[in-house]
């Protein structure tokens, strides 16, 4: 019963990330690309799926979503930062954003 419950919940969870994929993506394309950690060929297939590939896509058992880093450090970093004096929001921003500045240059490099 707790694993059913469990992959509804991961059902959930993709379909809500994919629904807001894509709106972002059509609300400002920019700005969700840099926000999502995709690029240009990832966000022109977000946008073309139709309803019944968003929901047979959400039905997978794997997450979609995923954390932008690759260590646990990066993260840390945001969290635990002793300096948080109002900029927390701020600093954590560009944290996370160093990484997909440089998977973005990466990938246009290939």
């Amino acid at each position: 019963m707790e694993h059913t419950d469990l992959m509804d919940e991961l059902e959930e969870l993709n379909l809500a990330y994919l629904m807001l994929a894509q709106r972002l993506l059509r609300v400002d394309r920019v700005s969700a690309i840099f926000r999502l950690k995709i690029d240009e060929e990832m966000a022109d297939l977000l946008v073309s799926l139709s309803s019944r590939q968003v929901s047979r896509l959400a039905r997978t058992n794997q997450l979609l979503c995923h954390f932008g880093h690759e260590g646990a450090e990066r993260l840390r970093q945001v969290v635990d930062n002793p300096r948080d004096q109002g900029m927390g929001g701020f600093h954590a921003s560009l944290l996370m954003a160093s990484r997909s500045a440089a998977a973005l240059t990466n990938s246009k490099g290939r």
